[in-house]
């Protein structure tokens, strides 16, 4: 949402209110800084532990008093978290205008990703404005029956970002005779065996090849961490890291050889830096990198993954062809766009 805000905050027209639910701050305060975002409403969501029904519950609540209180022309959130739901919820309930950035995308499973399908389905049925990332994404909105004079294809604000980022970065730092791998896995479906499976793919990809390097972020959650932990942990050649920053993980994408990840917006940032991408995933809502051959889908076979990964390390023509760049998610004006439709439209 950081340049949707940058171009609101630049325009007469709009008085804006930023919102945080409060989950993960210590994650959330090193980006609001990079992006000079401050919050004026925080919800203070979080609980240690909290279910997913505990979580919407305390969302609805907070998010119904602050909508009751503050009485706001429009609320628009991105993508397909629980706390989209509940917002795009509360504006329904309250007749207030809903602004889903990041609109349209579905891989028809509700299982998969878990719950975040459901989340961005529910938001779909109730925005007022849907502002999809690609062409395909206004096309499953139309399938499902949403006016079309409601919907934009406006690219993802996420490359917008992603660009602003990469300017600012100081320049790439060197590693000699090291090809690094970038590893990110954090979600739901990937908890128990598939991480575990993950894991013995990485440790078999460094017995293979002696130039390779992992670095891996990993995400606090116990489910995710204790088994990490338990599996790589003191490996000389993998290395377990907090969380990054959002521009040292930018900058992390940008130095990998390729990247191996569960992540959404990873599969649309790394094809716009030139890098490989092989989605730990069964399904995908953003198939527009397959299509293009510049991400692949392997799921988490340890075979498969290896198999992938060594293509990749073996093969320089196969790694070209996937590492040529370009993303099919946008130009980098996705928010000047959303300010230029909301001001018309409003």
């Amino acid at each position: 949402m950081a340049p949707v805000i940058r171009v609101l905050r630049q325009t007469p027209d709009f008085r804006m209110t930023v919102l945080g639910s409060g989950q993960h701050r210590d994650l959330l305060e090193p980006l609001l800084d990079w992006f000079g975002i401050r919050i004026q409403r925080d919800l203070g969501v979080m609980i240690e532990g909290q279910s997913l029904a505990g979580l919407t519950a305390r969302l609805m609540t907070a998010l119904d008093a602050c909508l009751a209180e503050t009485r706001p022309d429009l609320v628009v959130a991105q993508g397909d978290t629980t706390t989209v739901m509940c917002a795009a919820l509360c504006c329904f309930y309250r007749n207030i205008p809903f602004a889903h950035v990041e609109a349209g995308l579905r891989t028809f499973d509700l299982r998969n990703p878990f719950p975040e399908e459901f989340n961005r389905a529910l938001a779909g049925k109730l925005a007022r404005f849907h502002f999809c990332p690609t062409r395909r994404a206004a096309e499953n909105l139309a399938k499902e029956g949403v006016d079309a004079a409601t919907v934009f294809v406006t690219g993802n604000t996420v490359i917008d970002a992603l660009h602003d980022t990469v300017s600012r970065l100081p320049p790439s730092s060197s590693r000699q005779g090291k090809r690094q791998i970038l590893l990110t896995m954090h979600r739901r479906e990937s908890f128990g065996a598939p991480l575990e499976r993950v894991c013995a793919a990485l440790l078999r990809l460094c017995r293979i090849f002696s130039d390779l390097s992992v670095l891996y972020p990993v995400h606090p959650n116990p489910q995710v961490k204790r088994p990490v932990s338990r599996l790589l942990a003191g490996h000389p050649r993998i290395r377990l890291v907090e969380p990054l920053g959002y521009p040292e993980l930018v900058a992390a994408m940008r130095d990998s050889y390729f990247i191996l990840t569960d992540s959404g917006g990873i599969q649309e940032e790394a094809p716009a830096l030139g890098k490989p991408v092989l989605v730990l995933r069964e399904v995908t809502e953003r198939p527009e990198a397959m299509e293009l051959g510049v991400a692949k889908l392997v799921g988490t076979d340890p075979e498969t993954i290896v198999a992938e990964a060594a293509r990749l390390l073996e093969d320089s023509a196969h790694y070209q062809a996937m590492a040529r760049g370009g993303s099919p998610y946008g130009d980098g004006r996705a928010a000047q766009r959303i300010r230029d439709i909301l001001a018309e439209r409003l």
